[in-house]
């Protein structure tokens, strides 16, 4: 039976905008099924987390425009599941809110906090390891974020290192004793031949409790501002408060603002299966490839002479590629993408571009 004390919250109000064309401000990654799975990112994401928690304990924080795609692809949930947020402030606001409206449920929650995209193969394992952070959590004063074991000196991530010679009731939990923005490719190795460190997935693990108190202490004026709504939420004046709070509300990630002060973090450094799905060339490693490295999304796709690309088109799109290598190829709804996966970050830019010459029903 799942613990009644287990609360979940969803972070589902990003854009994706590295997953153009076909994520988009109409409809980001998170509700799409980018896999070819048959699960949207976010349905998978409430799958898994159904495992840990009582479903109506989880709770979805998104951009209100998205409030009937959550309706949709998340069928069954109460309206105060769905916790929309008027504009974007970052992490730090977007689980301030969510802890007020789970504390009027149950002051003694305890609390995973995950983005609604990432890829976790391993579910498992996933399920034994926040089951162990939660069971921490409940019985200790402390913060608990989850890390993932590094295959590889990578750059794109944020990596934590952790104390070995600090002992806890559990071996696998250890404590903090820095984070590390992206580091270059000489650093990353360092890291890696040390030993001592993992990559910041972005998931945690508190109890309501612990990360209320670390917001009195880090963050006064953000949590201040939510909690004067005490007799506002789930009443039909939550919206305007909220509309009033997040103009308010300083931009701040959870991370800056509360996680690298603070003196009780612990790490759990775990083998999930894990992505965070942060770009076209992450998908393709978690994707099928032909004899030939490609890595195909669509039903009627011809590759000759082509090696190493990833073609996402609709399942009724015929689409024949010659002579192409490293190649990304993505249709969706009137765009073509062709680019090289080595300048995959040069998308945001032509995004940008296109917000210059093109109406929003192309980004």
């Amino acid at each position: 039976m799942l613990n009644p004390n287990n609360f979940c919250v969803i972070m589902a109000g990003g854009i994706g905008s590295r997953f153009w064309p076909m994520s988009r401000t109409s409809q980001p990654k998170q509700f799409l099924d980018i896999l070819g799975t048959g699960e949207t990112l976010i349905q998978q994401t409430f799958r898994r987390l159904k495992r840990i928690c009582p479903e109506q304990n989880i709770y979805i924080v998104t951009n209100e425009m998205y409030k009937d795609l959550v309706n949709e692809q998340l069928p069954g949930l109460n309206p105060e599941q769905i916790i929309c947020e008027p504009s974007r402030k970052n992490t730090a606001p977007c689980i301030a809110y969510a802890n007020q409206k789970i504390a009027l449920k149950n002051p003694n929650a305890n609390i995973v906090v995950a983005p609604a995209d990432h890829l976790i193969l391993k579910e498992d394992e996933f399920v034994r390891v926040m089951n162990l952070a939660l069971s921490y959590t409940e019985k200790n004063d402390c913060l608990v974020t989850l890390g993932i074991t590094p295959s590889r000196p990578d750059t794109g991530y944020g990596y934590i290192q952790y104390d070995n010679n600090f002992s806890t009731p559990d071996d696998e939990i250890k404590k903090v004793k820095t984070f590390t923005e992206k580091p270059d490719l000489e650093l990353a190795k360092q890291f890696i031949e040390s030993g001592e460190f993992c990559w910041n997935s972005g998931m945690f693990i508190w109890s309501l409790k612990s990360i209320d108190k670390a917001f009195d202490n880090l963050l006064p004026e953000v949590n201040s501002l939510f909690k004067e709504g005490v007799d506002k939420y789930n009443t039909a004046e939550e919206e305007r408060f909220i509309n009033k709070t997040y103009s308010l509300s300083k931009n701040i990630s959870i991370d800056y603002g509360i996680m690298e002060k603070s003196t009780n973090v612990f790490v759990i450094s775990a083998e999930i299966g894990w992505s965070d799905l942060g770009t076209w060339g992450s998908i393709y490693t978690h994707l099928p490839q032909d004899e030939n490295k490609n890595a195909i999304v669509g039903e009627s796709v011809l590759m000759y002479d082509s090696s190493n690309n990833i073609v996402n088109v609709p399942k009724d799109k015929l689409v024949v590629l010659q002579g192409l290598d490293d190649y990304i190829v993505v249709e969706s709804d009137k765009i073509l993408l062709v680019c090289k996966k080595q300048d995959e970050q040069k998308i945001k830019q032509f995004v940008n571009d296109i917000k210059l010459i093109k109406d929003d029903s192309f980004y």
